[in-house]
């Protein structure tokens, strides 16, 4: 067994990038979705599957699908399962392979969701981002608080294994607005949330705003208090921590495809702008396709980048550090030739960052706070 790749875990990213409305927070590869004859973008990314499979013929069957973007639930049913058919036709799904959706609350209220289930979809992610009215048009959502209880509801009728993803750290919110917000979102039900501080990215239209001075990010220290206090409300509502951002009320609602980014695992991304990390003859390669729909319909061929030793180490620090189950020592020790610095474990015990534990480093809730730099100091 290699330290990376397919071993730890084989998935597929397809990554549809039509929006009708493109958030303001957006840094994703993402066009509006117009009238648009989307067959010619499905060819397409079944010809990168096939073009895949020549290269990967040693590949075992996928463990999990992901449809992400952009809005992939704007897909019809039938675009779904030409999708997933032409997966099964060419690596083949492993039985019992998690197939996830990412779903708007309006396109779940205007499709049913059964339909979405009958072409192979087993869990669905809805992105609530908010329950506030407010917020949710600040955050330049297409749907209000109404229309998320809704879509959630519809959603829990069909698919028992969904998530909820919600935005905070939102300029001027309060510790109090916070834990009422996440604790009326934990009291409908869902088993898996996955909540993400706001980050203003330069290229976004919030980017642009903060640039001239109109939109003022909130200070590290208070995102930290409360990064604390979603740690709490949700570890006292049987929802705790299993990554930095993830929560699930046990393990069978944890995300199996981003387990396999976590643990430096394969995985395919087709569609534009896709990226994937692959293992082939013991070389860790990074995959990008074109990024534009016109450009990948042309030539779907990704572009590859060979990650050297101590790139495919970093990376796999970089991620592994995420989940709560912790860093493997001895994947640490194969991947960059030496073991971790005793000094430097001692030294995250001291700060209450971190610990070791049947030969893994787990970080506590104040060190996933500072993950990156615990992986800065951690790298040789």
């Amino acid at each position: 067994m290699g330290a990376v790749g397919p071993d730890y875990g084989f998935g597929l990213y397809i990554h549809w990038p039509f929006c009708a409305r493109i958030c303001p927070y957006c840094d994703f590869n993402v066009y509006a979705a117009k009238d648009r004859d989307t067959a010619p973008l499905i060819a397409a990314m079944i010809d990168d599957l096939i073009a895949h499979k020549v290269r990967l013929s040693a590949h075992p069957p996928v463990d999990s699908v992901f449809f992400g973007g952009g809005t992939p639930s704007l897909l019809s049913e039938a675009e779904i399962g030409q999708l997933l058919k032409a997966v099964n036709d060419t690596f083949g799904i492993r039985s019992g392979a998690e197939i996830t959706l990412e779903a708007n609350p309006n396109d779940v209220l205007r499709s049913a969701p059964e339909s979405w289930k009958a072409a192979g979809i087993n869990r669905l992610s809805l992105g609530l981002q908010s329950l506030q009215d407010e917020a949710l048009l600040f955050l330049g959502r297409d749907h209000d608080s109404h229309a998320a209880r809704h879509a959630l509801a519809a959603t829990q009728k069909v698919f028992d294994n969904h998530s909820v993803d919600l935005i905070y750290a939102r300029p001027g919110q309060s510790l109090e607005e916070w834990d009422t917000e996440l604790n009326r979102v934990l009291a409908l039900g869902a088993p898996h949330l996955s909540l993400y501080e706001l980050t203003i990215e330069e290229r976004t239209a919030f980017g642009k705003r903060a640039a001239r001075g109109e939109l003022h990010p909130m200070a590290d220290d208070d995102q930290a208090d409360l990064y604390e206090l979603t740690q709490s409300l949700c570890e006292a509502a049987d929802l705790p921590a299993y990554e930095v951002s993830n929560h699930a009320r046990a393990p069978q609602y944890e995300s199996r495809h981003n387990h396999i980014y976590w643990a430096s695992g394969d995985w395919i991304g087709i569609g534009p702008g896709a990226h994937g990390r692959l293992t082939i003859e013991n070389t860790r390669i990074a995959t990008e396709a074109a990024r534009r729909p016109a450009g990948y319909q042309a030539n779907t061929r990704p572009s590859e980048t060979p990650l050297s030793q101590i790139d495919t180490a970093r990376e796999f620090l970089a991620m592994a550090l995420r989940p709560v189950s912790g860093l493997d020592l001895k994947r640490f020790e194969q991947l960059f030739g030496a073991p971790a610095e005793r000094e430097a474990l001692e030294d995250l015990a001291a700060n209450e960052w971190a610990f070791v534990e049947d030969d893994r480093l787990k970080l506590t809730v104040s060190g996933r706070l500072v993950a990156d730099h615990i992986a800065a100091l951690l790298t040789p």
